[in-house]
C-alpha cells in the first residue's frame, strides 16, 4: 500500500507576545496512529492548525510527500487530504441537519452541481460512508438527537467521505465513556489497517497513547523535543518526563485540611428534567466531596440544578441552615455558591474577552463606579490573580481564547477568588488539562478548602477522586448509589457502584 507523508520544515508561528512554535520539524505517514503529546501551551494545537490551513501566518515550510506546498486555507488543507476533528465537534455539525446532510456537508457544498439536490442520492452515499466505518447510526436521524460519541463519529466519516489521508483527532475521548472509547478505537484501527490514513492523535490521556499509537512526538515550548515508538516497555511516566522536561510524581498527596461544621446540604433533590433523581448529600467547611460517577450518570446535571442552571422539581437546598430558592445561577452566586462548569470554552469563560476582564466578571459591582468599570482596579485585580494562579499569558489584556486549556481554566476557576462563595462546585476541572496543569489546580483547590469553604469536585477520573477528596458519593443513572470515605476505599469498590452496584445492605433488602 502506498505510503504518503505530511509534514513540516523549520516551521514556526507568533502571536502577540507569544511565540507558539519554533523551527519545527515533524513527519507523519499514512498507515500509522501518531501522538502529539506536550503540556497545555507547548504547541500542539498550533502544529495541528497549521497542518489543517487554520494558521495561515507561519514560516517555513509544510511538506507533502517530502515537497513544499502552501497550506493556508482550510480548503487547501482539504484538498490534499487534511481533515481535523476539535473537541468541540458541536461547532462543525449543523444541529437541525440529518446525519446524512452532515456526512456528505463538503460534497455539497464544494462539488454541488445546479440548484436542485438530489436526496436520494446523498442518502445512499452517507450510508455507504457509514457501513464502511461500520458506523451503527441512521442517516437520516437529526444530529442533535446524537451522542458525543455518535456525533464525533459523524465527523470521521465526514472525513472519509471527502477522500481524507491525514486525519487529527483533538482530545477524541474527553468526554466519553469507556464504552464509547473503546469504540472509537476500533474505528481508529480501521481507517489505519484498511483505509490507509494517518492518524494524529491529541490527549492528555497518557494510558490511551500507550495503547493506541505506534509512536509519539513529544512538544514543549513550541519545540518538538522528542519522537519514539511506543513499544510494551513505554510507560507513563517517561512520556510525562519528557514532556514537563524533570522527573514528576504521578500520585497527589493529599493535604491535610482542617474539617468543620456541616456547611451545605441537599436533601432528596430531583431536577425538573429528570436527570437527578432523589439525591442527598452534605458538605462540610474545609472538606472536599467528590461526586463519581460513569458519563452521564448525572454528575453534570447535579453540578448545574445546584448552581440554579437547571430547575428543581423537589427538594431542598440548605447553605448555613438556610433554605435557598434558586431559580437562576445569579441567585446561587448571591448565596455564595460557585461553579467551574465542565464545558469551559462554552460557559466558563468569555473566550473573545480579555484575561482581566474575565477574571473580574463574577464580582464585577466590586470594580464598577456606577456605570462605569474602574479599569485600573481591574487590572490590579487580574495581575494579583495571574500571579497567584500562575496563568501563562504575555499581558492581561490577552483575549482568553489564546490561551492554553490549562490557563483557560485557571482563569476560569479564578474569576471566583474576589467573591465571598462558601461553596464552590467544580465539575470535570481537569477535563483537556496537561498533568502539570492538574496539580496546579488540585493545589488550588486545597488552597480553596483550607480558607474553610465547602468544595464539591465531580469527575469521571476515579484516580483523581481518590488523590483529592475526603469522601464521595457515587452516581448512576441520576442517583446517588453509596457514600463512601474516600481513605476506606478504592477504584474497583467506586466503579462497582457506578455501574448501577448495590450496597451489601441493599441487596439484603431486594433479592
Amino acid at each position: 500500500m502506498e505510503r504518503s507523508t505530511l509534514g513540516t520544515r523549520q516551521v514556526s508561528i507568533e502571536f502577540p507576545g507569544v511565540k507558539a512554535l519554533s523551527n519545527v520539524d515533524f513527519e507523519v505517514s499514512t498507515g500509522e496512529i501518531r501522538a502529539v503529546v506536550g503540556a497545555n501551551g507547548a504547541g500542539k494545537s498550533t502544529l495541528m492548525k497549521v497542518l489543517a490551513g487554520a494558521n495561515p501566518e507561519y514560516t517555513g515550510d509544510v511538506l507533502l510527500n517530502g515537497k513544499p506546498i502552501e497550506l493556508r486555507t482550510p480548503l487547501a488543507a482539504k484538498r490534499i487530504g487534511v481533515q481535523i476533528v476539535y473537541q468541540e465537534v458541536d461547532t462543525a455539525l449543523i444541529p437541525t441537519f440529518s446525519v446524512a446532510e452532515n456526512v456528505m456537508l463538503n460534497d455539497t457544498v464544494v462539488n454541488q452541481k445546479g440548484v436542485a439536490m438530489n436526496w436520494r442520492r446523498m442518502y445512499r452515499e452517507a450510508q455507504k460512508v457509514l457501513d464502511r466505518l461500520h458506523i451503527t447510526v441512521s442517516p437520516r436521524r437529526l444530529v442533535q438527537d446524537l451522542t458525543l460519541a455518535e456525533k464525533q463519529m459523524v465527523l470521521i466519516a465526514r472525513a472519509v467521505q471527502s477522500q481524507c489521508s491525514f486525519l487529527i483527532l483533538d482530545e477524541p475521548t474527553a468526554p466519553l465513556s469507556e464504552t464509547e472509547t473503546s469504540r472509537l478505537f476500533e474505528l481508529v484501527n480501521h481507517l489505519k489497517a484498511n483505509e490507509n490514513i494517518a492518524i494524529v492523535f491529541i490527549s492528555h490521556r497518557i494510558n490511551e497513547i500507550i495503547q493506541i499509537c505506534d509512536r509519539y512526538t513529544v512538544m514543549r515550548n513550541g519545540e518538538v523535543v522528542d519522537t519514539s515508538p511506543v513499544t510494551k516497555d513505554t510507560t507513563t511516566r517517561e512520556i510525562v518526563e519528557k514532556m514537563l522536561g524533570r522527573s514528576f510524581e504521578e500520585n497527589f498527596p493529599k493535604e491535610v485540611v482542617p474539617i468543620g461544621d456541616k456547611v451545605f446540604e441537599v436533601d432528596s433533590l430531583v431536577s425538573d428534567d429528570g436527570k437527578v433523581q432523589g439525591v442527598s448529600l452534605y458538605a462540610r467547611r474545609g472538606e472536599i466531596v467528590g461526586i463519581a460517577g460513569l458519563v452521564g450518570a448525572g454528575k453534570s446535571e447535579l453540578c448545574k440544578t445546584l448552581f440554579g442552571a437547571a430547575k428543581v422539581h423537589s427538594g431542598a437546598i440548605n447553605l448555613k441552615n438556610k433554605k435557598l430558592r434558586m431559580t437562576n445561577p445569579s441567585h446561587a452566586v448571591k448565596s455564595g455558591i460557585a461553579l467551574v462548569p465542565e464545558e469551559r470554552r462554552k460557559e466558563g469563560v468569555l473566550v473573545n474577552e480579555n484575561v482581566a476582564f474575565n477574571l473580574s466578571i463574577s464580582s464585577l459591582s466590586k470594580y464598577c463606579k456606577g456605570p462605569f468599570m474602574h479599569k485600573p482596579a481591574i487590572k490590579v485585580n487580574a495581575l494579583k490573580q495571574v500571579e497567584d494562579l500562575g496563568i501563562v499569558t504575555p499581558h492581561v489584556q490577552q483575549y482568553v481564547k489564546n490561551l492554553s486549556g490549562g490557563n483557560q481554566q485557571k482563569v476560569s476557576i479564578g474569576k471566583w477568588l474576589a467573591t465571598d462563595c462558601s461553596v464552590y462546585i467544580f465539575d470535570e476541572p481537569t477535563k483537556g488539562v496537561d498533568v502539570g496543569a492538574k496539580r496546579e489546580i488540585f493545589h488550588l483547590i486545597n488552597d480553596i478548602a483550607k480558607q474553610g469553604n465547602a468544595v464539591i469536585y465531580a469527575s469521571c477520573e476515579n484516580s483523581e477522586i481518590l488523590s483529592i477528596t475526603d469522601r464521595v458519593y457515587v452516581m448512576f443513572d441520576g442517583r446517588v448509589m453509596a457514600e463512601l470515605a474516600t481513605k476506606d476505599t478504592s477504584e474497583d469498590e467506586i466503579m462497582h457502584y457506578a455501574v448501577g452496584g448495590q450496597s451489601p445492605q441493599v441487596r439484603e433488602e431486594h433479592p
